[in-house]
């Protein structure tokens, strides 16, 4: 038998082995026990009670993760929701504070969320997780504007928070939900399937233009072959002929010095004084190496076999519960109908009768009570279920006091309310000029949230229903049958009652007739009365719907009324715009828009390439009163809030700060335009290229523009999400082009902020530009055409030591003691990322990578490519910070800097004073 291979001779230690193990093991607990326990034929029935362990201990850590992230959630809850409106905060540092230990604290509970909605298999958890999830990243995303306000600036950074909770900038780090691509993947792949056969009709016209332009005869081609061969051959009889004079030289030395006279011991004493310290130099470098990753400033050599992994493990055991997710998701979803069928034919029959019997009991109860039935609630008031509704004791004694009081004590009543009302408005307006000054100097307030209902109804929902739920028989994490039967049964119930209410209708009618035929005349004269009444109830629930149909219309913005009302105007304008393509569909204008290069393949980059450092300081400098520049770890953090988060997801998308362009300027080489192929990667989305470059001789003329636009966007709507993108953006707002300028950059100019206008909450569209030179266009257009602009700077010394490790093991390198890349980081100051990838690039040829084993790699081989580059030198820099000064937001830094500055002295509340005085 293998030694990795444990026998169980008995069942009583088998509980305390698997602890063991899932102690060691942690998530990979099956992985390990099924793999290392081997079972006798004598005990193949402990195999099944091990098989429902292993499957519950499976689930166990993910369900702790959500327990701990509830938990959390709670204890913020408890801030975000005091029972007393909090007061506002004078200290804008303390204010800061505040803030950003909340959005570390819900960035650790997203980690978390996303982790367990990606591996939890329960088809029921998920949805409540997912509810959860979304509104944890939308309060980020609220909490990232309320600091963007505060702050006045688009970078934040954390290292005395950091400190004060005792975590690593790990620990913060921005995930990507993967649901974003994982719940679309078939969509995705029709679409890049769809893409890829237009883009293969359109291919071999290109290709052959190639070939043609790359032509040469058979005599050229054989004439170019013999030139090579001769060379080649020239230098080998070179080579050869060095060596020949080499060789005959040391035997001409040795011929001159003679034979050897060395005594044989002492020959062999050298030997043994060479051997021994070439084998202990030998064992010092390898015991230095291993002193060196053991303290972690050595990463370990690769391993030899990558199958047999941990990590290559996990990711397997994360594919196959992906795999058991949809399955359970399958099975959930079959379950829903057959449940509900299965309700109406056991319990429909008994839900109706006794519908039927309480409201013929009310027949008999309204009109033993007023000599006379009752009618009937419509539809719109909630039917029978309106008559059975519970009410509270305050809504019981307002319905009394109603009755009792009079009409003209009503109208009294109203009187008086508006009286007191104009005299407290009146109040009020003569406190205005000093109440408001004195709320804006008492301090900062945060804004009202729309994401914390969401979260404390999930929160809830978590705590009343699977908290205290025993799962202990369910190993396989599948639906729980109970629950579906409990809200089905309520859409059951409301169907019956739909049913049930015609019914009773029709028979209260045959009722009032039964009884006005008894009456006789004076039964007449009811009826004339009744018909009366009728028309009076008639006409004030004419009023009533009326009022109904024109609060949605008129006043409502959110809910279902609002969102209707948004649709509808929606499609009002996009009806007008079908007009300019003939009414064609979005499926035939993606096809157009493939074949014109508008749409376009981007490579397949996720955010995780765009490798970068934290910033340390900039807590230190702030404190400094100098500014800061942006780490690649800070835009990293930046384009993930402003772009995939609000991107990916619809219910985040609606709710959170709405952002339509976003404006990416940094250095040549800096990863503009891999950014912008990382949003579109995370989220899935379509890409539109509208450069100057590429939209040349296309569409032509102001129609053409309008019909390109048009497009663009019918598209972007139908296939979102949609990325926008458009390089050298800043050609667009420059006064004057040079001659040689190739297409129009100024074509979009006039139409493209029209057309972000009709962008609204339920479009997940985004215009994205990159610029390397923004000062050279306007700025007022240019910041009013994008509404963030991200400054993308040169990498810090810890970026560059960590792209150089990561970009040299991609280019097929080896990162060895021989490699000085601390040495290599320090001399490579205002070298950019794109430049540092071609160097490694040039560097590491497929004849250098296989030299490698027998002569290591060296800093000094990177020199000579990148001294043929131009780094970023210190005035470029200089005039990215001076054009980011002039921005809004760069504006307003500096004044909050300087107001901070002038706060102790005591000008603040002068300056409040002053305000009120004017307003007076």
């Amino acid at each position: 038998m293998d030694t990795g291979m444990v026998m169980l001779p008995d069942v009583e230690p088998l509980e305390t082995y698997l602890k063991d193990c899932a102690q060691t093991a942690g998530k990979n607990t099956a992985d390990v026990v099924r793999k290392n326990v081997l079972f006798n034929s004598t005990h193949v029935e402990v195999e099944s009670g091990i098989e429902k362990w292993l499957r519950r201990s499976e689930h166990s850590y993910y369900n702790k993760q959500w327990a701990e992230a509830e938990a959390a959630i709670t204890d913020l809850l408890q801030q975000e929701l005091p029972p007393e409106p909090p007061k506002p905060e004078k200290d804008r540092q303390a204010a800061f504070q505040m803030l950003a230990t909340m959005y570390i604290k819900y960035v650790q509970i997203f980690r978390r969320l996303e982790q367990c909605y990606d591996q939890i298999v329960h088809p029921q958890k998920r949805r409540v997780l997912r509810h959860v999830l979304d509104g944890t990243i939308g309060r980020i995303l609220e909490l990232k504007n309320e600091m963007v306000n505060l702050e006045y600036s688009e970078f934040h950074y954390f290292d005395d928070v950091l400190s004060d909770l005792k975590l690593t900038p790990t620990d913060i780090e921005m995930p990507i939900p993967r649901y974003f691509v994982l719940e679309r993947a078939k969509a995705l792949q029709e679409q890049e399937k769809r893409l890829g056969e237009i883009i293969a009709k359109l291919g071999p016209q290109e290709k052959e233009g190639d070939k043609e332009e790359i032509q040469m005869t058979v005599e050229e081609a054989i004439r170019l072959i013999q030139i090579h061969e001769r060379a080649r051959q020239g230098r080998l009889r070179a080579k050869f002929m060095r060596e020949i004079r080499q060789q005959q030289e040391k035997d001409r030395l040795a011929a001159n010095r003679g034979p050897p006279t060395l005594d044989p011991d002492l020959a062999a004493i050298r030997i043994q004084k060479l051997w021994k310290g070439f084998a202990q130099r030998k064992r010092t470098k390898r015991e230095r190496e291993e002193e060196m990753m053991f303290i972690g400033m050595v990463p370990p050599p690769p391993p030899a076999h990558t199958k047999h992994l941990p990590q290559n493990i996990a990711s397997k055991t994360e594919d196959e519960r992906r795999h058991r997710q949809l399955k359970h998701e399958h099975e959930y979803v079959q379950a829903l109908d057959a449940i509900k069928n299965k309700i109406k034919e056991m319990e429909g029959p008994d839900m109706k009768e006794s519908m039927m019997d309480q409201i013929r009991q009310w027949f008999i109860e309204c009109r033993d009570a007023t000599g006379k039935f009752p009618e009937y609630p419509a539809d719109d008031e909630g039917g029978s279920a309106a008559i059975f509704k519970e009410k509270d004791p305050a809504e019981l004694e307002a319905e009394l006091k109603a009755k009792e009081e009079g009409k003209d004590k009503g109208k009294k009543g109203k009187k008086e309310k508006g009286k007191k009302k104009d005299k407290k408005e009146k109040k009020g307006k003569g406190k205005k000029g000093k109440g408001d000054d004195e709320e804006e100097d008492e301090g900062w307030k945060m804004a009202p949230s729309t994401f914390v209902p969401a979260i404390s109804e999930a929160t809830e929902t978590y705590q009343t229903v699977w908290q205290p739920r025993d799962e202990a028989d369910n190993f396989d994490q599948k639906h729980d049958s109970e629950l579906i039967k409990e809200e089905k049964r309520v859409e059951v119930e409301t169907e019956i009652r739909t049913q049930v209410d015609e019914l009773m209708r029709g028979e209260l009618k045959n009722l009032k007739l039964a009884v006005d035929r008894d009456k006789g005349k004076k039964g007449k004269k009811g009826k004339s009365g009744k018909k009366k009444k009728k028309k009076k109830s008639g006409k004030k629930g004419k009023k009533g719907k009326k009022e109904k149909d024109l609060t949605p219309d008129r006043d409502s913005r959110s809910g279902r009324s609002g969102s209707a009302q948004h649709q509808l105007h929606s499609v009002k304008g996009r009806k007008k715009e079908k007009d300019l393509t003939g009414n064609r569909t979005p499926a035939d204008l993606f096809d157009e828009l493939v074949q014109e290069g508008i749409i376009i393949r981007y490579p397949k980059t996720p955010l995780s390439e765009y490798i970068g450092e934290y910033s340390y300081l900039g807590t230190t400098l702030r404190q400094a009163n100098l500014e800061p520049m942006p780490s690649i770890s800070d835009v990293r953090r930046l384009v993930s809030e402003y772009c995939i988060l609000p991107l990916g997801s619809p219910a985040v998308h609606e709710k959170a700060p709405l952002i339509k362009s976003l404006l990416l300027s940094g250095p040549r080489g800096t990863g503009k335009k891999m950014l912008v192929h990382c949003v579109c990667t995370e989220t899935g989305a379509v890409m539109f290229d509208l450069s100057a470059h590429n939209i040349a001789d296309k569409y032509p003329g102001k129609d053409g523009v309008k019909m390109l636009l048009h497009m663009v966007f019918k598209v972007g709507r139908a296939y979102q999400p949609a990325v926008i993108f458009i390089s050298e953006c800043e050609k667009m707002f420059k006064k004057k082009l040079p001659k040689t300028e190739i297409g129009d950059p100024k074509k979009l100019k006039k139409e493209l902020p029209k057309a972000l206008k009709t962008i609204k909450v339920e479009d997940r569209i985004m215009l994205i530009g990159t610029s390397r030179m923004p000062f050279d266009g306007e700025l007022k257009p240019l910041t009013s055409t994008y509404q963030k602009l991200v400054l993308i700077p040169r990498p810090d010394y810890a970026s560059r030591h960590l792209l150089w490790r990561q970009l040299i093991i991609k280019s097929g390198g080896v990162v060895t003691l021989q490699l000085d890349i601390s040495s290599l980081s320090k001399i490579t100051d205002g070298y950019t990322p794109g430049q540092m990838l071609q160097a490694a690039q040039q560097v590491l040829t497929e004849r250098r990578i296989n030299q490698l084993p027998k002569k290591p790699l060296q800093s000094v081989e990177f020199i000579a490519p990148l001294a043929r580059m131009d780094p970023v030198y210190k005035e470029e820099e200089e005039a990215f910070k001076a054009w980011y000064a002039k921005t809004p937001l760069g504006k307003k830094r500096a004044k909050a800097a300087a107001g901070e500055d002038e706060e102790p002295t005591g000008k603040g509340k002068g300056k409040g004073k002053k305000k009120g005085k004017k307003k007076k």
